[in-house]
C-alpha cells in the first residue's frame, strides 16, 4: 500500500485541527484536494462573485505548492456551483489559472449550498498528478 500524506498549507491549520480534514492528501504521485471556496486567510468569504473565484483558485494554488505541485499538475477538476448561469464568468477566471495543454478534464455541478453557510458560490476540487 502506498503511503499517504496529510497536505496542510501554512495558515490552513485550523481547517485540519478545527474542522478536522485535510487540505489535500498525497498518495504516490497524486494529490486528491479537497474542494476550496472563496474564503480569504482569516477564513473569511470574499463577497464579490469573481473575487470569490479567484481566491478559491488562489487557496487551490497554495494547497497544489505545499504539496510540491502546480496549478499546471491538474488532471481532473470538479467544480460545484450555487448558481450555473455563473459558469461563463467561473470559465474565464479558471482559464487564467488553468491554461496548460492537454486541458483537465472538468465537470461542473449545480449545488444548493456550499461551505457549510450561505453565500459560497463556487467550490473546486481537483487531482493532480505530479511528474515522477
Amino acid at each position: 500500500m502506498t503511503d499517504r500524506e496529510a497536505v496542510i498549507p501554512e495558515g490552513m491549520e485550523a481547517v485540519y485541527e478545527k474542522i478536522r480534514y485535510a487540505p489535500a492528501v498525497k498518495v504516490g504521485n497524486t494529490i486528491y484536494v479537497s474542494g476550496q471556496i472563496g474564503r480569504d486567510k482569516s477564513m473569511r468569504l470574499v463577497h464579490d462573485r469573481e473575487a470569490q473565484m479567484v481566491q478559491a483558485f488562489e487557496n487551490l494554488k497554495t494547497v497544489l505548492t505545499a504539496a510540491g505541485a502546480s496549478l499546471r499538475d491538474v488532471v481532473d477538476l470538479t467544480t460545484f456551483h450555487t448558481d450555473m448561469r455563473d459558469l461563463p464568468l467561473f470559465m474565464r477566471v479558471r482559464d487564467r489559472y488553468l491554461d496548460t495543454h492537454p486541458l483537465p478534464a472538468w465537470t461542473a455541478v449545480g449545488a444548493h449550498m456550499l461551505g457549510g453557510e450561505a453565500g459560497y458560490i463556487v467550490e473546486i476540487k481537483p487531482v493532480a498528478e505530479m511528474p515522477e
